[in-house]
């Protein structure tokens, strides 16, 4: 087999594998270009060829090589990522490869089983994942509702909450206050960068690939989701809410909205992303609305002799300045900053 190293968001080989293959909104060029666009980072896609030099397996990568030390993530920031390979012998093709580089490579599987009998890959944790089957009919999914999932739908539409999709650049920054508060104050982490919402917005949603849906009571936003689009599923890729106005149940309303949305435009499924385990109230969430859940591992391979005790003394610090930059007494600003400064670290 040759394997090659291509550029995914100029080469249209790699546009065809992942339209015939079994592939996810983490191995669209539109999502990887926001990665490129954003942070920077140096994108590449190993394949193999076949005789016609046409692709029949791929993995897409990000090289870093910053202050943590030289690595290689499939993919970073991104949910999941699978090897686009059907048998092991294009798995180790590929991560031969990999290998060589003599860098530290992480990657995050959700349904190829492939790479986690591989024994070069540490399995470091697992996260959760949901998902929802959308081919039955609209009627069917209102009535598998979790109780408590119905009552705060009426409780939201009684409350006046109503939904509707972002068409502004002004509402897109109110969303994105919303999930810096979530960010800060519930879970002491740091924002993605406000410009990754902005690629974002203009690589899918302003092409069509993708839409903000926000709830409003009264004049105010009290809640949004992010869907992305791509192929037969759609993606929910953020949720933030207000807390003071979480009584309303914005985000329930919200889900059930995007379901009818989803059965109107013919998804055949809808993507819950990633759940961490200590995320108990978002698994709760979810849970009463998916059909599917699923573990995504991940795996690290780690060469003799290339620990970096820098990075390691650089990552330690990164953990010291979240905690200090998310306390209560911080200004949002500030907040929002440092997560501008430091948010590409994290990977």
């Amino acid at each position: 087999m040759s394997v090659i190293c291509i550029d995914p968001l100029t080469d249209p080989r790699w546009q065809r594998l992942v339209v015939r293959h079994e592939s996810s909104l983490f191995h669209s060029p539109t999502w990887l270009k926001v990665l490129v666009d954003t942070y920077g980072f140096e994108v590449g896609a190993l394949v193999l060829l076949d005789d016609a030099g046409e692709l029949t397996a791929g993995l897409p990568f990000c090289r870093i090589d910053d202050l943590v030390g030289k690595r290689i993530a499939s993919l970073p920031f991104s949910d999941y990522c699978d090897p686009l390979v059907g048998r092991r012998e294009e798995w180790d093709a590929l991560v031969d490869w990999l290998a060589g580089t003599r860098c530290t490579v992480t990657i995050r599987p959700l349904q190829n089983e492939i790479p986690l009998s591989d024994e070069r890959f540490v399995l470091r944790k697992r996260a959760r994942w949901h998902g929802i089957d959308l081919r039955p009919d609209l009627e069917i999914h209102w009535a598998r509702l979790h109780d408590s999932a119905k009552r705060a739908v009426h409780k939201a539409v009684r409350d006046g909450v109503s939904v509707r999709v972002a068409e502004r650049h002004s509402e897109l920054r109110t969303f994105f206050d919303l999930h810096l508060g979530v960010r800060k104050h519930k879970y002491r982490l740091l924002a993605q960068p406000y410009f990754f919402f902005e690629n974002i917005w203009e690589s899918f949603i302003a092409t069509g690939q993708g839409r903000l849906m926000l709830a409003t009571c009264g004049e105010q936003i009290i809640g949004g989701v992010l869907f992305l689009e791509w192929k037969d599923t759609l993606y929910y890729k953020f949720n933030a809410s207000a807390s003071l106005d979480l009584g309303h149940r914005p985000n329930d309303l919200l889900m059930w909205e995007a379901i009818a949305y989803a059965k109107q435009r013919d998804f055949n499924s809808m993507d819950l992303g990633l759940s961490d385990a200590d995320q108990q109230g978002l698994i709760r969430y979810k849970n009463k609305f998916a059909t599917e859940e699923r573990a995504i591992s991940f795996l690290m391979h780690v060469p003799r002799g290339s620990e970096a005790p820098v990075g390691e003394q650089f990552g330690a610090l990164l953990g010291q300045l979240t905690a200090l930059l998310t306390d209560a007494d911080v200004p949002d600003r500030v907040t929002e900053r440092a997560g501008n400064l430091l948010y590409r670290f994290f990977v």
